[in-house]
């Protein structure tokens, strides 16, 4: 996925996170490439460091598209939620996939739906890449 770093905040051997915007939002969120990363466009792969628990962090989206914000601590990821045949879950945010733990069944309707994660800043992470 492509954002745009808007800045980093930490130092080494200190959590380091970064403000990024994409085209449907922005957020507060760990950064896992260079603390000393300048502002700009990367490629980055997302992780969620976080069990997904139905009616605790994730439920059924208020509206449909991907979105993108920060709501006090949380990073809230609005996407499509899809499981895999060999059940595992993935959320579609802006093209990309993220693989998520889930920490329970998820409820019957939920696959195929669109979704809100409420995820802590520090547990959801992008990792930048050279293409």
């Amino acid at each position: 996925m492509l954002i745009e770093l808007v800045k980093v905040a930490g130092s080494p051997g200190t959590c380091v996170l970064a403000s990024v915007r994409t085209s449907f939002g922005q957020a507060t969120v760990r950064w896992c490439g260079s603390p000393t990363a300048e502002p700009g466009a990367y490629h980055v792969e997302w992780t969620i460091d976080e069990a997904v628990t139905w009616g605790r962090n994730a439920q059924p989206a208020a509206g449909i598209g991907p979105g993108l914000r920060s709501d006090g601590r949380d990073v809230v990821l609005r996407g499509q939620l899809n499981v895999t045949e060999d059940g595992a879950a993935l959320l579609e945010l802006g093209g990309t996939q993220i693989l998520l733990d889930l920490a329970d069944r998820l409820p019957s309707g939920a696959a195929g739906g669109w979704v809100e994660l409420f995820i802590e800043g520090e547990k959801a992470a992008l990792y930048p890449y050279e293409l």
